[in-house]
């Protein structure tokens, strides 16, 4: 049944797309010409029809290429709006290197930039109202995935957690199959022997297995079963919990290979997007901020004795120690390299107290960008101190360090800031560097102007 209703949907949604793709390029045309002042139409208007009509399939073959009519059931909406922008971005620079291809072809220019807004604003749109739907729908108990479990081990009960917390995404798990009886949230359908008939009587829309390592003697006659039986299976493995959220796959000779470690980061062209983008963005910020670190500078220096800037040595990328620029905020004192700041600190001084409180303290931090030293966006550097405690202490600390460290993160902007769980704030680090994108980049910085600028310290 669920086959059936995704063929359904899919041929909905292909075909609501096409009419808001051909759509937008008339809105465009619209917009520009007979509500905006000052158009001049040098093509007719059955010309952008045309246009608009070609769109179509092309716009559609693109999302199909990228995914966008695959089961979204488990995909973020964030990565699927990312997607869907992508692929826009894409075909309307096919279609203006078309347009710059014939010379004769003169299409309005802001008519064409109004369609580029009006395609993803609307098809956007569109995905976040299905979304919310088929959720609602799936929430009542409607539109679900039938799922048979494979195996009582950890990583099958992980499995059942998740759904169980998830009812809008639509999986309902009709029962598992082991050798022993040991979940009893759900039906035992019957031991690993009986799988193959479970399965054809049962009929699920997909197989996950989820087993122990004692259990994995069995993969072979799981495999052969679901494929005997046409069901789609899915593996979790047992160390699953050492795996990232998008683990990559290289091959030796035809040999599968599980890269635990590779992030986006690790392409040289993420790269590279991402430091041109901290050069730029920290020569406009060192200009425009330089008036507001002129007055702070002043204020340090006549309120306490000692140095402006208050110099501390960090870890960074790959280990590498670097020292990191901050205004100081304290008086000076002998306990900086092993102490942590508190929201009482009785070290402040009071202009240090408010220039901490506003994050002034930080804009030094700029000039660590343009060295290299740091980023706009990342996880927090550590003193060396805390890294040889913390490394020891808590899994995956070390993982931080395969990124250039932040002047804010996606860890800041959720509140983990100053005296706050490690666990917790590198558990949002490992997401950052995981799922890294200048999209998610520029969603941290505008949520650091929003939430993370004022922090929680108390003025003295």
């Amino acid at each position: 049944m669920i086959r059936e209703n995704q063929d359904l949907l899919n041929r909905i949604n292909i075909f609501l797309d096409g009419c808001l793709v051909f759509l937008s390029f008339m809105m465009g045309f619209v917009v520009r010409f007979y509500i905006l002042p000052g158009g001049t139409m040098t093509m007719p208007a059955p010309s952008y029809l045309m246009v608009a009509l070609a769109l179509v399939p092309i716009h559609l073959f693109t999302y199909s290429i990228i995914g966008l009519y695959q089961s979204q059931r488990s995909v973020r909406l964030h990565r699927q709006l990312g997607k869907l922008f992508w692929a826009n971005t894409f075909d309307f620079i096919l279609l203006q290197m078309f347009f710059f291809l014939f010379k004769d072809v003169h299409f309005s220019r802001l008519a064409l930039l109004i369609f580029f807004a009006c395609v993803n604003g609307s098809l956007g749109i569109k995905r976040i109202i299905e979304r919310k739907s088929l959720h609602r729908l799936r929430q009542l108990g409607h539109n679900q995935k039938f799922v048979i479990l494979i195996g009582c081990g950890q990583a099958a009960r992980d499995y059942l957690r998740e759904i169980e917390r998830s009812p809008e995404l639509g999986f309902e798990v009709v029962g598992y199959i082991a050798d022993r009886p040991d979940i009893s949230r759900i039906p035992h359908l019957g031991s690993f022997d009986d799988l193959t008939d479970i399965l054809n009587s049962h009929k699920p829309d997909e197989a996950v297995a989820g087993l122990d390592i004692d259990e994995y003697i069995q993969m072979p006659t799981i495999i052969r079963g679901c494929e005997s039986s046409g069901t789609k299976l899915s593996l979790i493995p047992f160390y699953a919990q050492y795996m990232p959220s998008n683990p990559q796959f290289d091959s030796l000779n035809g040999l599968p290979m599980i890269n635990l470690r590779r992030i986006p980061l690790d392409n040289l062209g993420n790269a590279f997007m991402k430091r041109a983008m901290d050069i730029i963005g920290s020569l406009i910020l060192i200009i425009c901020s330089s008036p507001i670190m002129l007055i702070t500078a002043i204020g340090v220096k006549l309120s306490s004795p000692g140095p402006i800037i208050f110099k501390q040595q960090r870890v960074g990328l790959n280990k590498k120690l670097f020292y990191m620029y901050k205004f100081r905020s304290m008086r000076v004192n002998n306990g900086s390299d092993t102490s942590w700041s508190t929201n009482h600190d009785n070290r402040k001084t009071k202009f240090g107290a408010i220039i901490r409180k506003c994050s002034l303290d930080e804009f030094p931090q700029f000039f660590n960008v343009l060295k290299g030293d740091m980023s706009l966006v990342g996880p927090r550097p550590e003193l060396p101190h805390f890294v040889e405690q913390f490394k020891e202490e808590i899994p995956l600390y070390m993982v931080k360090h395969q990124v250039r460290p932040g002047i804010t993160g996606w860890a800041q902007v959720n509140g983990l800031r100053g005296d706050t769980s490690i666990e917790e704030r590198i558990r949002h680090d490992i997401y950052y560097i995981e799922n890294w994108s200048l999209t998610l980049d520029i969603k941290i910085l505008i949520m650091t102007l929003w939430r993370g600028v004022f922090n929680q310290e108390q003025l003295q």
